[in-house]
């Protein structure tokens, strides 16, 4: 179920009143003057590099959309979040800009949840003052994740050789065309254990009290439904964005959409690819490749959490 809101988007000069024209009819300028405007930055999708077939929320991606809503007039900053998580490191990146932008500006920051705010979704969502979301929203997944494919078999099935050569013993370390190695998977699972660590850290800072009676049930990466997220102390209420803002700031509340970038539209000025008739069609075949491979684990993200 997906929460629903009206808003005004700064993208939309067509939508606006002319207020020069209303003014002269009602002094005093109704339309700008007579509510109070909440900046909503919405941050949708896997979090990771962004391609064609992919569209990936980075840090790079939602900056300027933060900055301008931060700087913006009012007392708030909305995050509109429905995400399954991706990169720990973007995750972390946005959340770190979210706090010291609402330090900077002196300003409270709201989070709802939408279809899913879980793993480094959720990671983004504490750094709100006060997280929401709809009863049938997923919540949680506070854990770490690493997943991909197997080839051994099928290279060697389809009679193909691979040449890698390297400087350095474990600069080949998972790599999918070999077999695994028990000392490989140990050494990633000690990785994983760090970001683990610093997760569980940044929730506890965050939600403070309000998870003290939860245990550490809460950190095995399981997920929850709104409703139990809410008697878990991992967000503050269940309630639209709408209904909310006008019970904090009254029914003339108005809330701005200030548009993030897109990463298709990002990097169509600098494709990288051979100018020459080979090398061009090597690339961009390899690149599709990749965007495709890259959009099929972004699905497989999503399917997790039954979306």
């Amino acid at each position: 179920m997906r929460v629903s809101m009206d808003v005004d988007s700064e993208s939309s000069p067509a939508t606006r009143p002319n207020t020069s024209m209303w003014g002269n009819i009602f002094p005093g300028n109704l339309f700008s003057s007579s509510r109070t405007t909440i900046p909503v930055v919405r941050l949708s999708g896997a979090i990771g590099a962004a391609s064609p077939l992919r569209q990936g929320l980075t840090l790079s991606g939602c900056a300027t959309a933060l900055d301008r809503a931060f700087a913006a007039k009012g007392p708030a900053v909305i995050l509109q979040i429905n995400s399954p998580g991706g990169s720990p490191v973007q995750s972390r990146l946005i959340y770190d800009r979210i706090v010291a932008l609402k330090e900077e500006h002196d300003k409270k920051v709201y989070a709802f949840c939408e279809d899913v705010a879980a793993s480094g979704g959720y990671m983004i969502a504490c750094a709100a003052d006060e997280i929401y979301a709809d009863g049938s929203s997923i919540v949680g997944s506070i854990g770490v994740i690493s997943a991909g494919f197997g080839f051994v078999h099928l290279i060697h099935k389809l009679g193909i050789d691979r040449r890698v050569y390297t400087s350095g013993e474990n600069k080949m370390q998972l790599d999918p065309f070999r077999p695994e190695k028990p000392e490989e998977i140990s050494r990633l699972k000690r990785l994983q254990a760090i970001v683990h660590e610093d997760f569980i850290a940044l929730v506890k800072e965050s939600r403070g009290d309000r998870i003290a009676n939860s245990g550490d049930n809460l950190f095995t990466g399981e997920f929850w439904a709104g409703r139990q997220a809410l008697e878990l102390g991992l967000i503050d209420g269940i309630i639209d964005l709408r209904a909310k803002m006008r019970s904090e700031y009254g029914d003339k509340v108005r809330l701005k959409l200030i548009s993030t970038e897109r990463g298709f539209f990002r990097r169509k000025a600098g494709v990288g690819v051979s100018v020459s008739g080979t090398g061009m069609g090597i690339s961009f075949a390899q690149g599709f490749a990749d965007d495709l491979i890259s959009a099929l684990e972004e699905r497989a993200i999503w399917a997790r959490f039954g979306l």
